[in-house]
């Protein structure tokens, strides 16, 4: 089976590369699973929508995952409790709307992949220990037992918490994706035990910006210069940055882990 991991989907230039590109990825491909992770995805940059997340679905989207910004937009938290293909951190405080994980099927039904939704604790919002919540849930979603292969998707901050989570389940998952710094990572690699991992896949957006907004105000931001505004996403050509992950059926581990990188000033 083969797993395609996107990171973060950021305005709407990251939403028209994907809207143009994904078809012909997971028919060339041959991709059974679609992982997005949408917290970015509506026109600033801040949150998803309804609309949004449907969209993406109807373009072959199985699960879209999330992280700090995923309330920014109030209908969030009443379509998360209808939609379970939409994850929130499973860190975030107890009763918090939506889930943190679940079990979904195959684009060709054949197959139980688990996805859990986590955040980091440093430089983020207040949560739950990650480190504690990633062990409890790692002992209610085991491979080969209740299902066939397991994606962690941990939104946060700094590498070294990225790379211990990467660590903790290794052998345990099939793959662990680093999100939320929007710069895909060079450490591309499986693990010892046979999980694959990279510290950060990237956004999905227009990389001639910093982190995905514009260039020129977040200049005059950092400048702190009088005619700078709040921050807004930049509108270029949208590159889709992720990972291809071919599976392993016996183990649910990974047998390869290929970076991709299409369209957009960062594939030139």
């Amino acid at each position: 089976m083969n797993l395609l991991v996107l990171g973060d989907v950021m305005g709407s230039s990251g939403r028209i590369a994907l809207k143009n590109k994904l078809p012909k990825i997971i028919t060339e491909n041959k991709i059974d699973f679609v992982i997005v992770n949408g917290e970015n995805a509506a026109d600033d940059g801040r949150g998803i929508t309804k609309l949004i997340a449907e969209e993406f679905f109807l373009k072959g989207v199985d699960v879209i995952t999330s992280g700090n910004h995923i309330w920014d937009k109030k209908e969030t938290t009443d379509y998360i409790e209808k939609e379970n293909r939409l994850l929130r951190p499973a860190n975030l405080a107890e009763g918090s709307p939506g889930k943190g994980y679940e079990i979904y099927i195959s684009k060709n039904k054949k197959y139980k992949i688990g996805v859990i939704n986590l955040m980091g604790n440093v430089f983020m919002r207040k949560t739950d220990d990650v480190f504690k919540v990633a062990q409890t849930i790692s002992k209610k979603l085991i491979l080969k037992k209740n299902i066939d292969f397991l994606v962690v998707d941990f939104h946060g901050e700094i590498t070294s918490e990225k790379m211990a989570i990467g660590h903790f389940f290794d052998g345990l998952s099939t793959c662990v994706v680093g999100t939320h710094t929007h710069v895909p990572t060079a450490d591309t690699r499986i693990l010892e035990k046979g999980t694959a991992y990279q510290t950060d896949i990237g956004m999905c957006g227009d990389y001639n910006s910093v982190i995905g907004m514009d260039k020129e105000n977040s200049i005059k931001r950092f400048f702190k210069h009088k005619g700078a505004v709040a921050h807004f996403p930049a509108e270029g050509e949208g590159t889709l940055s992720g990972i291809i992950v071919e599976t392993d059926f016996e183990t649910g581990l990974a047998k390869k882990i290929t970076r991709l990188i299409n369209g957009g000033s960062l594939a030139k």
